[in-house]
């Protein structure tokens, strides 16, 4: 993520998602407000340094046909050689294999940063983060509606 993706990444946002959904919360008016954009472009700004940055996070725009239709991240965790995972895409970008794609894309960036695992945090009820998981060879730890996911980097992922 950089300046130039920040406003089609917002576009998306506004057109395709609800703040809550892309964003951590912010005390705004609600849906999608002044205030609430110039935060969205804030936090994300705030991890432009990235693993070794003040917010230890790097995010990257999520592209289809060369536009721009979401977001993944990485952010360092307290246990060396560990990342913690997140991702979003428009409402339009869903279903076609994209998150997949982008998770398999940070594992080898992770990877390559010297990581050894992604985890995640998601609920049972978002199907869709919870298949994508999977899909990439998640180890998934359910309690209740709460679902953790811890991927080895050093497994293969499952050909799909």
């Amino acid at each position: 993520m950089d300046e130039r993706n920040l406003e089609p990444l917002l576009s998306v946002a506004v057109a395709e998602a609800e703040p809550d959904d892309v964003m951590p919360p912010v005390e705004a008016p609600a849906g999608w407000s002044a205030a609430r954009r110039e935060a969205f472009r804030e936090f994300h700004r705030a991890s432009f340094a990235g693993l070794d940055g003040p917010t230890r996070t790097l995010m990257y725009a999520i592209l289809a046909g060369g536009e721009v239709v979401g977001m993944v991240r990485m952010s360092r965790c307290d246990e060396p050689g560990v990342v913690e995972t997140g991702m979003w895409l428009g409402r339009s970008a869903r279903g076609q294999g994209l998150g997949v794609a982008a998770l398999r894309e940070l594992m080898d960036a992770a990877a390559a940063a010297g990581m050894q695992a992604v985890v995640a945090d998601t609920t049972r009820g978002n199907v869709g983060a919870v298949e994508v998981l999977r899909k990439c060879g998640a180890k998934l730890l359910v309690n209740g509606e709460r679902v953790h996911a811890e991927i080895c980097l050093d497994a293969t992922p499952p050909v799909l």
